[in-house]
């Protein structure tokens, strides 16, 4: 029998979560206060802890980190009162597997519980493997992945992040790969096996959004020949991922909060509330917090979403990454056209790795597809490239070689000659706006300034 460690320091709360827990047929042991649980994590086993964050001698975070100390693959679900969300972010960012609310209903509870010991029953079944055998197992590649670091940083917190039950909201440029990032934490997460649900905020019309998410019964509003499920409870059991959700009407905020918080969703016209079990993923390119302080986004629902932030990097802040991309973009173009394989000359991939992708990854994946179906000889030059890529380097350092007539060649005076010539055809797109193209070019707006100083 699966062993559970239930800690609070309130008698009646233990007792309600014992009961709440006995249809799962879990031995459960009760704790009335955190040092107590911490004894026991020392001694004994237990696949799932759900623990009170407000406990006296040690609180839910002291017993948060000894469940990971101790037992690193026990999961811990914590309990909270409704005005701490503050604690519980905290505790979902120190590695929590989820968090309820107090008063909790059984459902809630219960659905957490399930997903808490179905994640450690992936984590045993994954023991003894080859690691790399594991995550190729997830097969899909992720393109936004590579050597930089602002992308390393991203890969280690997807990790870390997807095997627990936290809320995610992801930011990032347009065509940055949010989209993918949502992707892997669904793949890489104990909910794999169930359904990845999308819905773009941004693309449907307000009128039929309230319908598309909660969902509604027969004969709710004119139209209304059939019930729908709702994207909601069709995610349940996988992760609902709420694109661009900074478009999301304030009226129909307010009832996203409620589903988050109370885990339940009554559809349009209907009267009985339906379990949601779906994890909520969300991603915007607009700066919530801003919208927040315009009274355009609910701060409450601000709280609820970003649980666990991820930031996606813009190209432009992993130009390392741009040959992996481009080449991948290109074997790909190949397949799609049964051509021959092609390749990229290393003039173009400079040019490539200069250019300031306000378009992002997106912008390149276009831009590799358009060359290669251009293509005559096999080999994307700079001159396949668009008319802003064909001259920043390849004729540039003509020109220099071409002027230099056999003498010898000063390269770090060319090379801040290309450089000068980049930042001025930047600045020429902004219209002098300093500060926009410092961020095309990927380098403070100081530095900027500094190197136009040199060149007065």
């Amino acid at each position: 029998m699966l062993r559970a460690l239930v800690a609070d320091d309130d008698g009646t709360v233990r007792r309600a979560v014992h009961r709440a827990l006995a249809p799962l047929a879990l031995d459960v042991t009760e704790s009335e206060n955190g040092q107590q649980a911490i004894a026991r994590l020392g001694c004994e086993r237990f696949d799932v802890v759900v623990s009170d964050l407000a406990m006296p001698l040690a609180d839910g975070f002291a017993v948060l980190q000894a469940a990971r100390t101790e037992q690193p693959r026990t999961p811990v679900v914590i309990l909270t009162g409704s005005g701490t969300m503050p604690e519980c972010v905290r505790a979902m960012r120190a590695g929590a597997f989820d968090f309820v609310c107090k008063p909790f209903r059984v459902a809630v509870l219960q659905a957490a519980v399930q997903a808490a010991l179905k994640a450690r029953s992936d984590l045993r079944s994954e023991t003894g493997k080859d690691q790399r055998t594991i995550k190729n197992a997830h097969s899909q590649p992720d393109l936004w992945l590579g050597n930089a670091p602002a992308a390393g940083l991203l890969k280690e917190m997807i990790e870390r992040v997807a095997a627990t039950n936290a809320t995610v909201l992801i930011t990032g440029e347009t065509g940055t790969g949010k989209e993918l990032v949502a992707s892997s934490l669904h793949r890489l997460s104990p909910r794999a096996d169930g359904p990845l649900v999308v819905v773009n905020c941004g693309s449907i019309p307000e009128g039929l959004i309230e319908s598309e998410l909660f969902g509604h019964v027969k004969g709710a509003f004119t139209g209304a020949t059939g019930p729908r499920l709702g994207r909601m409870r069709e995610a349940d059991g996988g992760t609902l991922f709420l694109d661009e959700i900074g478009e999301l009407p304030l009226p129909l905020q307010t009832r996203l909060l409620r589903v988050v918080q109370e885990r339940e969703v009554t559809p349009i016209g209907g009267d009985t509330a339906h379990l949601v079990t779906a994890r909520f993923v969300a991603a915007t390119n607009r700066d919530l917090e801003a919208m927040v302080a315009q009274g355009r986004f609910r701060q409450d629902l601000f709280f609820r979403l970003n649980v666990v932030p991820l930031t996606v990097p813009p190209l432009r802040e992993r130009r390392d990454d741009i040959p992996l991309l481009a080449n991948h973009f290109l074997g790909r173009a190949a397949v799609k056209t049964a051509g021959a394989p092609l390749t990229i000359s290393a003039e173009a991939m400079a040019a490539l790795q200069e250019y300031a992708w306000p378009g992002n990854v997106r912008q390149l994946e276009n831009l590799i597809q358009r060359a290669a179906i251009l293509d005559r000889d096999g080999t994307i030059d700079v001159n396949d490239l668009p008319e802003g890529f064909r001259t920043d380097l390849s004729a540039m350092a003509s020109q220099v070689v071409d002027e230099a007539a056999g003498a010898r060649i000063d390269l770090g005076q060319a090379v801040a000659q290309f450089e000068w010539t980049i930042i001025q055809k930047t600045l020429r797109a902004t219209a002098g706006n300093q500060s926009k193209a410092a961020a095309l070019l990927g380098i403070a707006r100081t530095t900027l300034i500094d190197k136009i100083k040199r060149q007065r």
